[in-house]
């Protein structure tokens, strides 16, 4: 009988998958809960590919006209009451600063001081549309004020009742975009523009395939006129949301009178869009590449490129391949992959070379190379990928010349592979009964395992929303390629025009 394979995480993937998600992030090193409950630690390595990340939306941001600038984190509550539908749709997740000082209590506990009430309560910023709408009003006089391109790299807050670290926390960091224009058009091609850099930067750095579509009106942005996001899938079949851009039309510009001049001298309201990417990116980077046995890393956003292990079992042999190691990073150092120079690491701590080697697996780094004596003397490398586990011995000349190949086939690599997985698992459905065989867990042992992707005509109807809430399965998004298409609602047999995208989802 054959023994079973060991797995670095446990439990593995088919076994427990959300619980195999928080070893991966463990096991990474990644980040940890808070002594605030629903918040999060982010620790040095998972926050240097959140910085990677951060780095390169930054440059997109800017190579498409936007200047970061930063806003309150505090919210007049009456601010949020100004429009309507933006505030119901974030009332319970809000949360509410009442008072500004602290004394002790008659059992010598601080407590807030009844004098310090404040006259109007402020809300911990859940997203900033309504205060800095405010500030375009008294920036935005005329026409020639416009357009205001500006982006915000900021925390916020909503209070989340079921949190998981990365995907859904109290407090988390992303982006804010926002944008005020003279025009329509000017400001729904902005929000399509920013729905392709959030699309790229998801396929060519993250490796993970994305449908763009619009939401549907239940699902989107509270006061937006439209919402378009970006849907990924994710290993368990798991829809995951990675980025929403929102046409939000004049809504929030009426309600803050963000007012400009036009070019006949007639006051018009500004058209305004937001858009945002939050650190929930890590967990979906987490979720499509990694395996049983930790993270998997692509190479464009991985803190480090490749990892040089020492392998020695004396004094003697110690400085010779330290001297090899060292002068072979310079090497490597000097070659660049993506424009930049390579990252490399050397690892001499004084452990075990088997538990050094796991210790780099189970964070994701692409490459490692093993360097012994006898490597030295052949003038040569023992090289391992993380992705596809592949092990060989390369001469270093060869891993100098062909390290910006190797970890280029590994970034495309990734993403083929999980485009391939997407693609396995998203299916037309046109009944009923295959709908719901499609969205009931197949396996009663194994309740995360089921269809995936669903493309499926569909009708507005109460009716749809009841099965959904039933099957925990949400609409997406409506594809952008989607072709138009008669056909009848998967659930109600109503009229239909074209196939939405139906999935769980995080």
């Amino acid at each position: 009988m054959a023994k079973a394979a060991k797995n670095a995480i446990s439990p593995t993937r088919q076994e427990n998958y959300p619980e195999w998600y928080q070893q991966v992030i463990k096991a990474a090193d990644l980040a940890e809960n808070s002594p605030v409950r629903g918040c999060m630690v982010i620790k040095p390595w998972g926050w240097a590919i959140w910085e990677n990340m951060q780095r390169v939306l930054d440059r997109m941001f800017k190579e498409t006209g936007h200047e970061n600038a930063y806003f309150p984190l505090f919210i007049p509550l009456s601010f949020l009451q100004k429009e309507a539908d933006h505030v119901e749709g974030f009332a319970k997740e809000c949360a509410v600063v009442t008072h500004h000082r602290l004394e002790p209590g008659p059992d010598g506990l601080l407590r807030p001081a009844p004098s310090s009430l404040l006259e109007e309560p402020l809300i911990v910023r859940p997203t900033s549309e309504t205060i800095i709408g405010s500030l375009y009003a008294q920036w935005v006089q005329s026409y020639r004020d416009l357009p205001i391109l500006i982006n915000q790299w900021a925390n916020v807050v909503r209070w989340e009742m079921r949190t998981r670290l990365f995907l859904r926390t109290t407090e988390f960091l992303w982006q804010e975009g926002h944008t005020a224009h003279a025009t329509a058009e000017e400001a729904q091609a902005e929000t399509d523009k920013m729905l392709g850099v959030y699309a790229t930067f998801a396929e060519e750095y993250m490796a993970m395939p994305v449908i763009r579509g619009e939401k549907t009106a239940g699902e989107r942005f509270p006061g937006a006129v439209s919402t378009f996001a970006i849907e990924a899938m994710m290993q368990d079949r798991k829809a995951l949301q990675a980025g929403t851009s929102h046409f939000l039309g004049q809504n929030f510009s009426k309600a803050q009178q963000i007012k400009f001049q036009d070019q006949n001298g007639t006051e018009q309201f500004a058209w305004t869009t937001s858009w945002g990417v939050s650190t929930r990116l890590v967990g979906g980077l987490i979720m499509t590449h990694s395996d049983d046995d930790g993270l998997i890393l692509p190479p464009r956003l991985a803190p480090k490129h490749i990892v040089m292990l020492p392998i020695y079992r004396s004094a003697e042999e110690r400085g010779p391949v330290l001297e090899y190691v060292n002068s072979l990073k310079r090497e490597l150092e000097d070659q660049k992959y993506d424009g930049e120079p390579v990252r490399v690491i050397i690892d001499d701590r004084d452990l075990r070379g088997g538990e050094k080697n796991w210790h780099h697996v189970k964070r994701g780094v692409p490459l490692r190379a093993e360097v012994g004596p006898r490597d030295i003397a052949d003038n040569a490398v023992f090289l391992s990928r993380r992705d596809t586990g592949e092990k060989q011995k390369m001469s270093r000349a060869d891993l100098v010349q062909t390290i910006d190949t190797l970890l280029a086939d590994i970034q495309t690599g990734l993403f083929e592979r999980a485009l391939k997985m997407r693609e396995a698992h998203t299916q037309e459905i046109n009944t009923l009964d295959d709908f719901r065989a499609y969205f009931t867990p197949q396996n009663a042992k194994d309740p995360e395992i089921h269809g995936g992707f669903a493309l499926c005509h569909w009708h507005d109807d109460p009716a749809v929303d009841e099965l959904l809430k039933e099957l925990k399965v949400t609409i997406r998004c409506i594809p952008l390629d989607a072709p138009q298409e008669a056909g009848k609602c998967v659930i109600t047999g109503k009229p239909s025009a074209r196939r939405v995208l139906f999935a769980k989802a995080y």
